[in-house]
């Protein structure tokens, strides 16, 4: 500050090296003149008031009269849209700018955008400053830049805001505005996250769901295996221990030892039905081939020793699959009930065995070329009572076929479980 005055209104002048500031102590407000307002050129050294009112400026290079109550305030400056460019593309604007941009988008991985805008003021030498600001935020600081850039914009809704400032602090009558909206990716929209969401629970359920089944069939094998114990173990011992006192009894007298050949069938009885459950809960054991092969034992080890001729009718090149315990137990006593009979009542020549999948269906087929039956519910086991028992807990059926001399044919049908006929679908897929 060079120089000092005050007009009759009170308002204070300060002579400075840039012109005149003009300060009215009552609002705070400053107004700067220059030389666009007529300010002789140079720095202000002295400033005078004469008894009129008039304020004489002396500067380097002339003098200037300023008439305080002459000099008008200047209009609010207009404010226009000129640029617009996301990620480094411009996007359409009027050339002659644009007071209001709407339905601007932003894809994702665009989420830089640029504003470009000027202000328009006919005060001559008018220097404008900018503020700007998105949505309801507090206007930032004035500025001259006439563009502003922001990057990394989460998504959603904005609505840009921009005006400009003149010399007397004046703002723009109306800001200029644009309003857009900076899309979120795929991942993170409502839609998305709802399936996801729904995905998961439903993954969640399927898991739940599983582990529930798998404890129900693990309890399933648990009562199944004592039941086996109980029944088949259990009934067997107690004749071994019954048959061992008579054998004792009629040893003391001296008398034939009959029941201890029955004491040697049951054990053998016991150690083949012990095999079967071992066999039936082993997780090693629990693919269709395994299955088959413990038939081919079974069926070589019963037939052979009858002479019986025995034709296996499965085709190898079948894609093998896992079964669970239950289906593979159920299967393999239906055959072995099968070929005891075919063994020890048909009085055949020859067996025919078949063991496919087809669809969501295994299907066991036994046949012999002996002498039939009429009715087959022999004393040495359970018969078809025994058979049809099994069928109905495999959810399947039985189904019987025999006239005297002709043979006899039995064919089992079971459901595969859902999980085994998905597994095997989605081998077939990867495999393909």
């Amino acid at each position: 500050m060079r120089s000092l005055v005050e007009d009759g209104s009170g308002s204070i002048y300060l002579g400075t090296g840039g012109g005149v500031d003009s300060l009215d102590p009552s609002s705070g407000h400053v107004r700067h003149f220059t030389t666009a307002d007529g300010l002789a050129p140079g720095q202000v050294h002295a400033a005078y008031r004469d008894r009129d009112g008039t304020i004489w400026f002396g500067a380097n290079h002339g003098l200037t009269r300023m008439s305080p109550g002459n000099h008008r305030p200047k209009s609010a400056p207009d404010i226009w849209i000129t640029g617009l460019s996301i990620a480094g593309r411009p996007s359409p604007v009027s050339g002659s700018g644009e007071r209001s941009v709407r339905g601007v988008e932003a894809l994702p991985g665009q989420e830089q955008i640029q504003f470009d805008f000027v202000g328009l003021s006919y005060a001559p030498g008018e220097v404008l400053r900018y503020q700007h600001r998105t949505g309801d935020a507090a206007w930032s600081e004035p500025t001259q830049a006439r563009s502003v850039n922001y990057s990394a914009l989460t998504p959603g809704r904005y609505r840009f805001a921009v005006r400009a400032i003149n010399s007397d602090g004046e703002p723009s009558p109306e800001p200029a505005q644009v309003e857009f909206r900076v899309i979120a990716p795929v991942w993170r929209r409502a839609w998305f996250q709802a399936i996801f969401l729904a995905a998961a629970m439903a993954g969640a359920l399927a898991v739940h769901r599983a582990r529930v089944r798998r404890l129900l069939e693990l309890e399933r094998v648990r009562m199944r295996i004592a039941t086996d114990l109980h029944d088949d173990l259990g009934s067997s011992l107690s004749q071994i221990a019954i048959l061992s006192d008579v054998a004792r009894v009629r040893a003391s007298r001296g008398e034939p030892s009959e029941p201890l050949e029955r004491i040697g069938s049951l054990s053998r009885d016991l150690l083949e039905s012990m095999s079967d459950i071992v066999w039936a809960i082993q997780p090693l054991r629990d693919r269709l081939s395994d299955l088959k092969l413990r038939m081919r034992r079974f069926a070589a080890d019963v037939l052979s020793a009858r002479n019986v001729e025995m034709r296996w009718l499965m085709d190898e090149s079948e894609a093998d699959m896992e079964l669970d315990a239950e289906l593979r137990r159920q299967v393999y006593l239906v055959f072995k009930e099968s070929i005891n009979n075919v063994a020890r009542h048909s009085g055949a020549t020859e067996a025919r065995i078949t063991l496919r999948t087809a669809g969501r269906q295994l299907t066991l087929e036994v046949s012999d070329n002996g002498r039939g039956f009429e009715r087959w519910d022999g004393p040495d086991g359970n018969g078809l009572k025994s058979m049809n028992l099994r069928a109905g807990r495999l959810g399947g059926a039985l189904e019987v076929r025999s006239a005297g001399g002709e043979g006899t044919t039995v064919i089992l049908r079971a459901p595969l479980p859902v999980q085994v006929v998905r597994r095997r679908r989605f081998r077939s897929k990867v495999g393909g």
